[in-house]
């Protein structure tokens, strides 16, 4: 099973084709952009340290809840 997760772009390195991704937890990490078309500011869905698709900020947030909902369950248990 694959797993990606959506970010929002907080800086851009276009030289090296990398960008600062925000995770929304206060995580950030760095993830290839090289595969999409983006500005900072946008959100993207990572996958193996690479930007796959550009998604809308709704439907991110929406995904980045449903993300901290199964982890707050599972630390529940």
């Amino acid at each position: 099973m694959c797993l990606a997760i959506p970010g929002k772009i907080i800086g851009i390195d276009e030289k090296n084709e990398h960008a600062i991704i925000d995770y929304g937890d206060g995580t950030k990490r760095k993830a290839n952009i090289s595969l999409v078309d983006v500005k900072k500011g946008q959100y993207v869905l990572v996958h193996a340290g690479f930007a796959i698709e550009v998604l809308n900020e709704k439907e991110a947030k929406e995904t980045l809840d449903l993300f901290r909902e199964m982890l707050s369950v599972e630390d529940d248990d």
